[in-house]
């Protein structure tokens, strides 16, 4: 186990503070992918690159560290929103206003939601380079940016009501 961390201690602290962008976090989330690679170690197939199996836990261990800071919206909140009642939302305040709340309710979305809006939107990246980018199918990405969006407006028009 030593020879495990002296060799994968630093590249899985380094991937977990990039992610979550706290020392003392990261510190902690990678102690605690090592108990995990530990306690799992007898089911690594070799399928993979034994690196490749760390990092994907070390990668796991993050994204549900971070899910768990972000606020979560009930299914039924998305589904009965409409187009229309998002675009009226938005057509109905200032530009500068728009923006101020979009940034906000941005922060409070997951960061692989976040990331999937910000690239789309502001990096003007296609649903074509967006599957690649994220590995993920072309109509789920479609499926994702629209129940984002909506998920948006639920979160913009909580601000507003509060």
């Amino acid at each position: 186990f030593a020879c495990l961390l002296d060799r994968y201690s630093r590249p899985v602290h380094s991937l977990i503070l990039r992610m979550v962008h706290s020392k003392e976090d990261a510190e902690e989330l990678a102690q605690d992918v090592f108990m995990k690679v530990f306690r799992k170690l007898s089911s690594f197939k070799g399928d993979c690159s034994f690196s490749t199996w760390i990092y994907r836990i070390a990668y796991n261990t993050a994204i549900s560290e971070l899910r768990r800071k972000f606020v979560a919206i009930e299914e039924s909140q998305i589904s009965n929103v409409s187009e229309e009642e998002v675009s009226e939302m938005l057509g109905r305040t200032s530009a500068t206003e728009q923006l101020d709340k979009l940034e906000a309710a941005l922060e409070l979305l997951p960061p692989d939601e976040r990331a999937l809006i910000l690239l789309f939107y502001m990096k003007e990246k296609t649903v074509e380079e967006l599957t690649v980018i994220t590995g993920l199918g072309t109509s789920n990405i479609k499926v994702k940016l629209h129940r984002i969006r909506k998920k948006l407006f639920v979160l913009i028009k909580g601000m507003e009501e509060n």
